[in-house]
This record gives structure tokens, C-alpha cells and sequence, in this order.
């Protein structure tokens, strides 16, 4: 026998997978439950459900629209940041051009100064030289004068008279005093 032939002879009575009345019956008995179960739990999470991915999309976009208006904050804040940035940069060369000028104008007062200091030195300088160049000059004067004295004493000693030596020392000291009186 083929092994058709056995298939065939296993089926009972012409029914073909085992369907018979019954058979249908349970089909349609669960069809039926399917469908109730189906309508049922539509009914009864159909809505929750619908309700709950429709306020999930209702969060999701008002997300979505507060980043955007973050964004857009965020965007403004730093168009603010950069332009206080640039303020900044401005306001950090004017301060640094000012401190130049008050610097250099600082310097030009010093070297003034300096100046005005260094010509009441030489000034003073120059006073001081003159005083002792006058302190000297009476000095090398007396001292002038003593050497002359001692010279004329001893010479006069050795070559003259008392009345000699009398005029020559009035004569002197004549030409001393309008020497001093000179000066």
C-alpha cells in the first residue's frame, strides 16, 4: 500500500482533519469568545490606553516645544553673553588706553621733575662752588697776604730802618684796605 492510501484509510467516515459538526460548533464558539473578548477589552482599554499614548504625545510635544523655547532662551542669553563679551573686550581697551595715558602723562610729570630737581641741584651746586671758590679765593688772599708779610718783615729786617719800615707798612696797608674795600 502507498502511503496515500493509508492517510485516506485513517480518515474516518470521509471526514477530512477531523471536522464535524461539533468540530465547527467549538470553532465558532471560540470565534465568538475572540470576538467578545475583543469588544470587551476594547471597551474596556481602548480608551485608557488612547488616553494615556495621547497624554504621552501631549507631554512629548510640550517637551519638545519647551526645549525649542529653551532653545531659543538659550540662544538669546548667549547673543547677550557674546555681546557683553565684546562690551567687555571695548571697556578692557579704553581702560587699558587710559592707564597708557595716565602712565604716560605720570612719566612726563616725573621727567619733569626730575629736571626741575636736577637745576635746583646744579643751582645749588653752583652756589656751593662759588662759595668755596670765594672761601678759597679769601684763603689763597690771606695766606697771600701772610707769606707777603713774613717775606717783607724779613727783608725789611735785613735792608731797612725803623722810619723806613714805618712808610713801607702804612703804604701796605693802605693798598690792602682799598683792595679789600674792592672786592
Amino acid at each position: 500500500m502507498t502511503p496515500q492510501i493509508l492517510l485516506l484509510s485513517a480518515v474516518p467516515g470521509g471526514r477530512l482533519f477531523n471536522l464535524d459538526l461539533q468540530m465547527a460548533i467549538q470553532i465558532g464558539i471560540q470565534l465568538l469568545n475572540a470576538i467578545v473578548l475583543f469588544a470587551l477589552l476594547s471597551w474596556l482599554l481602548y480608551k485608557p490606553v488612547a488616553k494615556f499614548l495621547q497624554a504621552r504625545a501631549d507631554r512629548i510635544a510640550g517637551e519638545l516645544k519647551q526645549a525649542a523655547d529653551d532653545m531659543t532662551k538659550a540662544d538669546g542669553l548667549k547673543a547677550r553673553y557674546e555681546k557683553k563679551l565684546k562690551d567687555i573686550a571695548v571697556e578692557k581697551d579704553a581702560i587699558i588706553e587710559a592707564a597708557r595715558k595716565q602712565a604716560a602723562e605720570k612719566a612726563a610729570q616725573i621727567v619733569a621733575e626730575a629736571k626741575t630737581e636736577a637745576d635746583e641741584i646744579k643751582v645749588r651746586a653752583s652756589q656751593q662752588a662759588e662759595a668755596e671758590l670765594k672761601r678759597v679765593e679769601d684763603g689763597v688772599k690771606n695766606t697771600i697776604i701772610e707769606v707777603s708779610t713774613a717775606m717783607s718783615e724779613k727783608f725789611i729786617a735785613i735792608a731797612m730802618d725803623k722810619e723806613t719800615h714805618d712808610k713801607l707798612f702804612n703804604e701796605t696797608m693802605t693798598e690792602l684796605e682799598e683792595v679789600t674795600w674792592q672786592s
